[in-house]
């Protein structure tokens, strides 16, 4: 078997005189591997993306959440320090996830249903689910 090459092993390596050489790049391009289905990676990744459901605080919880609202509305000129948990559902699948964010309130648009902090975030107000600071001590949720 070693012997059917012989002929031709040591002949020059042929170069075209008449077609440019192909660069390395373009030659590793073409044993590169490539995905046969577009998106299928992406749709993956979704597909094991987890999200938090949605938990409906109970009444008194809402209850002693629109105390602190309208407390935190009294003090509005202060500026008060808060810390609001809230759910943002998830834009691609059912759920989402509970954020948690801390700041000074800047005001509350009652009719947009909006807290607005200093900082440009806007929480809307029926998904909080907790606001904290040093001013609300006194209303506890338990």
């Amino acid at each position: 078997m070693s012997d059917n090459y012989n002929d031709i092993i040591n002949l020059p390596h042929h170069i075209s005189s008449t077609r440019p050489q192909m660069s390395m790049m373009d030659r590793a391009a073409q044993f590169s591997s490539f995905a046969a289905l577009a998106g299928y990676d992406a749709a993956i990744n979704e597909t094991g993306r987890l999200t938090d459901e949605r938990i409906d605080p109970g009444e008194e919880t809402k209850a002693v959440l629109d105390m602190k609202q309208q407390y935190l509305n009294n003090i509005i000129a202060d500026r008060p320090e808060i810390t609001v948990t809230y759910f943002v559902p998830d834009e691609k699948k059912s759920g989402g996830a509970y954020v948690t964010v801390t700041g000074n309130l800047k005001c509350i648009e009652e009719c947009e249903r909006i807290m607005f902090m200093t900082n440009g975030k806007k929480i809307p107000i029926d998904e909080i689910t907790d606001i904290q600071s040093n001013r609300l001590k006194w209303i506890n949720l338990d």
